[in-house]
């Protein structure tokens, strides 16, 4: 294992000084490497271990012929978008969320715990979640509220009417471990006056924040077959753990631009059944507002349509009429900002992102972390590995036969892809929450400059994260609590190598 390691150190060295940090690692495959080092199987996985872990291309995307395109999809998340109306990356607007990907995943992971809610600042990731009193989403807000907006045109939301507070917890063990350590809890409370909005609002309404996740390995779990998700599903309905139904119910199934349907995998609300009409199928537009040819109107509601159009100072900018101006914002057949060659490329780039391989599973402290792991039941929602299926996936017929493919892998992403209750004060909408996939999590700080957990990031580490776990978790909770100080370490120290 002595050389396994100086090989790792090598190879690590070189990628540091080469000119093209977007390389695919590539190191000796031992007889003796444990099939788990591959998180993302032998298709999906790279070693490495730099601040450019999460970036890297899968080995699919080289052998199969995807390199090229996965170089210039990448440019879609990295680079801002702008006003202009032609030329790279135009058509922001009138409103966005973001001007670009890349500010909300920063280093392509998770995003990280701030005070300040700043669409322009590199890393403050945070999405606004709207709701009325019965916790459905304000209907003259979008999904993900903007907070940009393109003269003259006004954001739904004043960013700087936002405020964020982070409150201490004082959990019913009053933060102390029963060996005398002592752990501490927050969580944010956001508020927005009346005044910081654009649009109508109901009252009441309600304020909470959603982190993007980390957006590696996404293509892998699309691979996973529907029908492993819903065995899943029934093996835990079996075990009397509680689940959200309702997702598991055919005639709730996500619908798909193809027409078929399927389970919800992604997001924490488990809306998005395919990555081909996923997350950043979405995001791409709904972030910038950029028009494809089957997003042919922008990401906005008919309120905020209604409150433009109606504003002299804006009819006086523009030289149009209310009409005109209404009939504008609503179109849906407006002008393809974004090519479909684009787009695929982009989606090239999605699907073929690499999982970093685990680290140091031979070290005897993470492999007594990982038996603790699994006996205090943690295993039930993050379940380890799945295997992925043919890979023939569907969703989007503008992206068939043009994407990378993993089938039969193994893969270990630690979850079990159902949604959860914990029952955190200030919880997620609905209370719902998917279970958060943990492989490559331990890199977080080297990728992204923060290692900040759970939905809105309230956890600092993987302690207060654990210890925020209530709900189905409780049981799971109470028997890390109850580890020496030195289990508990193990633990941790097991999470951080997978």
């Amino acid at each position: 294992m002595k050389i396994i390691k100086l090989l790792s150190i090598c190879f690590s060295l070189i990628l540091l000084f080469a000119c093209d940090d977007n390389s695919n690692s590539k190191i000796p495959e031992p007889s003796d490497f444990s099939e788990e080092y591959y998180s993302g199987g032998k298709l999906g996985t790279v070693f490495n271990e730099t601040p450019y872990a999460y970036e890297l291309p899968t080995p699919a995307v080289e052998e199969q012929g995807f390199s090229l395109a996965f170089s210039r999809g990448e440019a879609f998340f990295e680079k801002e978008f702008n006003t202009n109306t032609s030329g790279v990356r135009n058509g922001l607007g009138p409103v966005s969320v973001r001007s670009s990907c890349l500010t909300c995943h920063p280093g392509y992971g998770h995003g990280k715990r701030v005070d300040k809610y700043r669409a322009s600042e590199y890393g403050n990731s945070y999405l606004l979640v709207v709701t009325d009193e019965n916790d459905n989403y304000v209907t003259s807000l979008t999904g993900m509220p903007q907070v940009q907006a393109v003269y003259p045109f006004l954001p739904p939301v004043i960013e700087d009417k936002i405020k964020i507070e982070w409150k201490e917890h004082v959990d019913e063990f009053g933060n102390v471990f029963p060996d005398g350590e002592r752990y501490s809890l927050i969580y944010p409370e956001v508020t927005i006056p009346r005044d910081g909005f654009n649009v109508p609002m109901p009252d009441p309404y309600k304020v909470r924040l959603e982190a993007t996740i980390g957006i590696y390995g996404t293509g892998l779990i699309d691979a996973i077959p529907d029908d492993s998700l819903l065995a899943q599903y029934q093996n835990e309905k079996i075990l009397g753990i509680p689940l959200n139904d309702a997702k598991y119910d055919p005639a709730n199934f996500v619908p798909e631009v193809d027409g078929t349907s399927h389970p919800g995998r992604y997001t924490y609300g488990l809306s998005r059944g395919t990555l081909q009409n996923g997350p950043g199928a979405n995001a791409i537009w709904n972030i910038t507002n950029v028009t494809r040819s089957d997003r042919r109107k922008h990401y906005i509601t008919e309120a905020y349509a209604q409150a433009m159009s109606q504003r002299t100072e804006i009819q006086t900018v523009l030289g149009k009429t209310e009409q005109e101006i209404y009939d504008y914002l609503m179109s849906k057949n407006l002008d393809p900002e974004m090519t479909d060659e684009d787009y695929i490329e982009f989606m090239v780039w999605h699907r073929g992102l690499a999982v970093p391989a685990a680290r140091n599973l031979d070290d005897p402290e993470v492999q007594k972390g990982k038996s603790l792991f699994s006996q205090a039941g943690c295993t039930v929602c993050h379940r380890p590995s799945w295997t992925t299926g043919s890979d023939n996936y569907s969703g989007d017929p503008l992206v068939e036969n043009k994407l990378p493919r993993y089938p039969y892998q193994k893969i270990y992403p630690y979850t079990d892809l159902l949604q959860h209750r914990l029952e955190m004060v200030n919880d997620i909408r609905t209370g719902w929450c998917r279970t958060t996939p943990l492989w490559g999590r331990g890199l977080s700080e080297k990728c992204t400059g923060a290692s900040d957990h759970l939905h809105d990031m309230r956890a600092r580490n993987y302690t207060e994260a654990i210890m925020w776990h209530g709900g189905d978790a409780a049981k799971s909770r109470e028997r890390f609590r109850n580890m020496t100080k030195e289990e508990r370490n193990s633990v941790v120290k097991f999470l951080e190598a997978i």
